[in-house]
């Protein structure tokens, strides 16, 4: 399962979100399980339920910085793959160099 995500604080005093989403993308590379951080989006990949929670405690630990979080989610669910946060990506790659 791939999960991408992204977790911002809203309704505090700033409109840098930097420190907090800093704090969730350290919740996801501490849990050991594969990810990548871009500007927009951390995509993480596991089971169902370690994904589920990584993102729970990302939330977490934004929600301890603001009154309000943000979350916006979006999964491939495909069990019995594994990799593919770098497969799908090599695919990709293999179809524009074809």
């Amino acid at each position: 399962m791939l999960v991408a995500f992204s977790v911002a604080p809203a309704g505090g005093g700033s409109d840098s979100v930097s420190e907090a989403v800093a704090e969730a993308v350290r919740v996801v590379r501490e849990s050991g399980l594969p990810s990548e951080t871009t500007s927009m989006f951390t995509t993480v990949e596991g089971e169902w339920d370690e994904v589920m929670a990584v993102v729970k405690r990302a939330v977490e630990v934004v929600g301890a910085r603001a009154p309000r979080v943000s979350l916006v989610l979006k999964a491939d669910i495909r069990p019995g793959h594994t990799n593919q946060l770098v497969a799908k990506v090599e695919r990709v790659e293999q179809h524009l160099a074809d």
